[in-house]
């Protein structure tokens, strides 16, 4: 009786030890993928740690396949989208000077396309980044700009600041919105001492004035809506080499502007009819010229073609 006790209780200790084993394997089975898991986790967040932190001003990378430290406009053959919002918020006006002295467009005196605006500055005047940003190209340009930057934005713009007398920033440098990045001076082909500033998207140059209001310094919206056909920011760089023209000495000609180039900045409590009648102009006229459906709603900042 006792041997067969003994062997009772040795069966029954194997079975316990067999048992405690089998769910000891259990449990490392079904927390295998668990680890699996955490490994990949960790992996991810090392790998994060490791990795920099993409910069704000490298968003804009994404519209763009090069980095070009040593040309103005290098996007001959870039492939433009249809259609793209520009986010305008977070800017800075380049300048406090609220003086256009020359136009964006076609300058019968030149004879050329003007791809940006004159704001008249003096000799020295502090001219700082629209938005935050990475300066591309800091160079000289005797037959044109003169001293002049131009800074990549995360929103998709490149901005240029020439005949300037003084640059104050060296290419990859990250930059702030309102952070200086020149003086004013009359280098390059200018006749006076002024800032030609420029705005474009993939090269595609857009009159400034469609964005920044130096009158009222302030932007004219919080989003620009960049047409590639039909509209005001259609390609035109086959007309002109890119380079800027001399700035008119005193007040510019106040050259009549086209119809595309008028824009309305909605308000809060205005509707269509209100905004039409305001214009002189129809309801329908302003719903084909900005693709509005009959029953849209306006939303208050919205830009309206006219």
């Amino acid at each position: 009786m006792k041997k067969i006790a003994i062997k009772s209780l040795l069966t029954g200790l194997l079975l316990c030890v067999s048992a405690g084993s089998a769910f000891g394997q259990d449990l490392i089975a079904r927390q295998a993928p668990i680890d699996r898991k955490l490994k990949a986790v960790d992996s991810v967040a090392i790998q994060r740690y490791l990795r920099p932190a993409a910069s704000s001003a490298d968003a804009g990378d994404a519209l763009y396949d090069s980095w070009v430290t040593t040309m103005a406009h290098p996007y001959a053959n870039v492939e433009v989208p249809d259609s793209f919002a520009i986010d305008l918020r977070g800017f800075a006006m380049p300048t406090p000077s609220r003086n256009v002295t020359s136009n964006f467009g076609y300058r019968p005196r030149f004879r050329r396309q003007h791809k940006g605006l004159d704001i008249k500055v003096y000799t020295g005047d502090t001219i700082v980044a629209a938005f935050d940003g990475k300066t591309r190209v800091v160079r000289y340009d005797a037959g044109g700009y003169g001293y002049y930057v131009v800074l990549r934005h995360p929103n998709g713009l490149e901005t240029i600041y020439g005949h300037l007398s003084k640059q104050l920033v060296s290419v990859d440098d990250e930059v702030k919105a309102g952070q200086p990045i020149g003086l004013g001076g009359n280098t390059g082909l200018s006749y006076g001492s002024h800032l030609h500033f420029e705005t474009r998207f993939l090269g595609e140059a857009i009159d400034p004035a469609e964005m920044f209001d130096f009158a009222a310094q302030d932007v004219t919206g919080d989003f620009y809506m960049f047409r590639k056909k039909g509209g005001e920011s259609a390609r035109t760089l086959a007309q002109d080499d890119g380079q800027p023209e001399a700035a008119d000495t005193g007040k510019a000609t106040k050259n009549k502007r086209t119809r595309s180039n008028h824009y309305h900045k909605v308000k809060k409590g205005e509707t269509l009819y209100a905004i039409a009648s305001r214009l002189g102009t129809t309801v329908d006229r302003l719903r084909t010229m900005n693709g509005l459906r009959p029953n849209a709603k306006l939303q208050i900042g919205q830009i309206l073609r006219y």
